[in-house]
């Protein structure tokens, strides 16, 4: 694998960060709807965005099989950064114009260091379906390269950050379609 498409891991004050760039050969505005509207969200996000999409909105996350959280939208600037609590999480996807495509950073901030290599191959995986959308390409299926890419991402950031395994529930998750 190619190690510049891999998320880097830094320490933010007591929490950690994981980042991932991706050059996207497509406008911004594209890229946008992509990551913001249902019928993309439905591709490659683990979870349906219910709520309002303004700054302070209550937000609830909800998995096919039915289980759900809750979250706050923080930053709604189409087209340019979306940030949103995702359980404990923060979630911050920012676009920026790079020549004739976008440059897009997804970053998550989070407070267990030993679940980054796991959060971290599930957020690749979502990253190449969300890039298999925009190519109009068929996307595989949910969780069928993850503990490849984990064993990937254990090995890049160190067995303090590979610690947890899959998330509870991954083997029901695991095989459902978007």
């Amino acid at each position: 694998m190619d190690d510049s498409k891999l998320g880097t891991l830094i320490r933010s004050g007591d929490r950690w960060t994981l980042t991932f760039t991706r050059f996207l050969e497509y406008p911004q505005e594209k890229v946008w709807r992509a990551v913001t509207e249902p019928e993309h969200l439905a591709v490659w996000f683990p979870h349906e965005i219910v709520g309002e999409r303004r700054a302070g909105a209550a937000l609830k996350f909800v998995h096919a099989k039915g289980d759900a959280f809750d979250g706050q939208m923080q930053i709604f600037d189409p087209p340019s950064v979306l940030e949103f609590t995702w359980g404990p999480d923060l979630l911050r996807f920012e676009l920026q114009p790079d020549g004739e495509g976008t440059l897009l950073t997804l970053s998550d901030t989070f407070d267990e260091l030993g679940k980054a290599a796991r959060d971290a191959a599930g957020w690749h995986e979502c990253l190449n379906r969300l890039i298999g959308d925009l190519d109009g390409e068929p996307v595989s299926a949910w969780g069928s390269n993850w503990r490849q890419l984990n064993q990937t991402y254990q090995e890049h950031l160190g067995p303090e950050a590979s610690v947890l395994g899959p998330p509870p529930g991954y083997d029901d998750h695991a095989s459902t379609e978007a």
